[in-house]
């Protein structure tokens, strides 16, 4: 990034400071967790199977291989998961590339971390192949980095996929903002010690310690995540 925009006073009066932004994708930043509902929804139709609309709340959030997995056995379907995956991956790619609208705040928040230089990440448990496809139009040059959920070997609700990201900006957990959208996401980033702001998606998110719960990225701009570092430091468990 080139900005000569100055950082807006990332340190606290103890010296502490916001050394980086963890962003999920999917129901964060875009409204795509609509998409993949009614993609497993058709998938699933064509292979003779109707989806219970209360199984949504069970896969919202999670890696391919737990939502299409659990989808495989409530359903019985003659298909492996390796199979579906591919159905699955397919339906998306193609409902992206007809539409892929941002969630409300997403293109404003992602402007003002780049001018102010905060290095941030995209982190999703969605495959390479979608990631990079949504981030043509999210704009890769707001990204240092992204990690994808099949680039790791345990990916959200496990904490790694974020540790490897803070490690990979050279930050320490404690002192990474993320934001987060489903139960899934915020137990990753809690797990890895992280500060974490919640703006549920399609399920409902408790409040709790540590962690800060909004109802839109339209609430969340640099001071609001630079505030989080005078909070008491999270324990790491990962």
């Amino acid at each position: 990034m080139t900005s000569t925009v100055p950082a807006l006073g990332t340190c606290t009066a103890e010296g502490s400071a916001l050394q980086a932004v963890l962003l999920d994708m999917d129901g964060t930043l875009v409204d795509t967790e609509g998409f993949w509902w009614d993609v497993e929804v058709e998938v699933f139709a064509a292979l003779g199977h109707r989806l219970d609309e209360a199984w949504r709340h069970v896969v919202v959030g999670g890696p391919m291989t737990r939502s299409a997995g659990f989808l495989i056995e409530a359903t019985g379907a003659a298909v492996t998961l390796a199979e579906v995956t591919v159905l699955l991956n397919a339906g998306f790619e193609d409902r992206i590339g007809r539409a892929l609208p941002l969630m409300p705040g997403a293109a404003r928040l992602l402007a003002e971390l780049s001018a102010h230089e905060i290095p941030t990440a995209l982190v999703s448990a969605s495959h390479r192949r979608i990631i990079d496809r949504v981030l043509a139009s999210l704009g890769p040059h707001h990204f240092a980095l992204s990690v994808a959920g099949d680039e790791v070997a345990r990916t959200k609700p496990h904490p790694d996929p974020y540790l490897l990201a803070a490690a990979r900006l050279g930050a320490d957990p404690a002192r990474c903002a993320v934001v987060e959208d489903t139960a899934t996401g915020v137990a990753a980033a809690e797990a890895a010690g992280c500060r974490v702001v919640a703006v549920p998606s399609v399920a409902p998110i408790a409040p709790a310690p540590r962690r800060t719960v909004v109802g839109s990225l339209e609430e969340v701009d640099l001071p609001f995540l630079q505030s989080l570092m005078t909070y008491p430091q999270p324990p790491s468990t990962g």
